[in-house]
């Protein structure tokens, strides 16, 4: 059963901080998924996913189209997939938090001057048991 961002548990949240990559999946022109390894952060808070990226990369392209994506990360059994509606954030504000929080997850990324952020607001969350809360 889908959830919301409001469902993760305390054990999701830290599972979402450790230092684990996950998958970008976005849809191409075609309609056929475009899956690409990525390391990603969760504003808890804001309930969004970030993903620092560089302009014209194909993930940019397929978000700028369809405006859709979603993240997933495994580990064993625990697993995590959010979902929402997709953007692209051009802007040095939201590029600054991106790096900062990618840096906290993972290290410092290099200086790229074709970097964007990719932000999911999340509205649906798919994952092992033990990481939501039980359904009412």
């Amino acid at each position: 059963m889908a959830k919301s961002a409001d469902d993760l548990t305390p054990a999701a949240l830290e599972f979402l901080t450790d230092r684990h990559l996950g998958s970008l999946s976005t849809v191409r022109a075609a309609g056929t998924p475009h899956v690409v390894a990525v390391g990603f952060t969760y504003d808890s808070e804001a309930q969004i996913v970030r993903v620092i990226t560089f302009e014209g990369s194909q993930k940019v392209k397929n978000v700028g189209r369809a405006g859709y994506a979603a993240v997933f990360q495994v580990d064993g059994p625990r697993w995590l997939t959010l979902e929402g509606a997709a953007a692209v954030k051009r802007d040095a504000d939201s590029i600054a938090e991106g790096v900062r929080r990618y840096a906290l997850r993972y290290r410092q990324p290099k200086i790229n001057p074709r970097r964007v952020v990719i932000e999911i607001k999340v509205a649906r969350i798919l994952g092992s048991q033990s990481l939501l809360t039980a359904s009412d």
